[in-house]
């Protein structure tokens, strides 16, 4: 995965809450057991028409938004736990994505595909939406070691939590498996070293 540091970028605005995993990938994306082109279908029923061609007023759509954050509204990927939604997500372009609220095992399948869900006070929030709405070329930083999001367009921001292990395997651009495989000499070392009772 490409390692996240500090970001600092354009944003595309989503205000609608609730959005599940459905509308995030619909069912009939999930038959691919890769990674690949599922940024394409993200939010496919809302960007598309039947026909295939794009539907001019949805955001994705608009050459107005552009970047590397989603700015989405509470309670972001409810709904099932499939891992695609987060597949859609990363492989569409984006870093990070901002709410005040995330369904927990959508929160946990983004930060396992390298993208960032940060939390935000429902105020923030509001005052990031006034702000791209304002000047789609307002930019938003965050800086995932100072755990700090601004709001480049007014100086405010706020602090955000993440787990530290899921902090470092961001920082290092690791996935779990890269993880145990960085570690494998002192696992090495540990097994060597153990003493085993019968």
């Amino acid at each position: 995965m490409e390692k996240f540091q500090t970001i600092t970028s354009t944003c595309v605005p989503l205000p609608i809450e609730n959005v599940d995993t459905d509308q995030i990938i619909p069912a009939r994306f999930l038959k691919a057991t890769d990674k690949e082109g599922f940024g394409d279908n993200l939010f496919a029923d809302w960007r598309y028409n039947k026909d295939g061609s794009p539907k001019p007023d949805f955001v994705l759509n608009n050459p107005t938004y552009s970047g590397k954050i989603l700015v989405a509204g509470k309670n972001f990927g409810s709904g099932s736990s499939r891992e695609h939604a987060a597949w859609a997500v990363s492989g569409y372009g984006f870093r990070a994505v901002v709410s005040s609220y995330f369904a927990d095992i959508f929160r946990n399948n983004s930060l396992n595909n390298g993208v960032l869900p940060v939390v935000v006070s429902p105020e923030f929030l509001s005052e990031l939406f006034e702000s791209i709405h304002a000047d789609p070329k307002n930019t938003i930083t965050i800086d995932l070691d100072k755990q700090i999001i601004t709001n480049n367009h007014t100086g405010e921001g706020e602090s955000f939590e993440i787990n530290a292990y899921k902090k470092e395997c961001l920082q290092k651009g690791l996935d779990d498996i890269d993880y145990l495989l960085s570690k494998k000499d002192k696992i090495e070392e540990y097994e060597k070293n153990r003493v085993y009772s019968y």
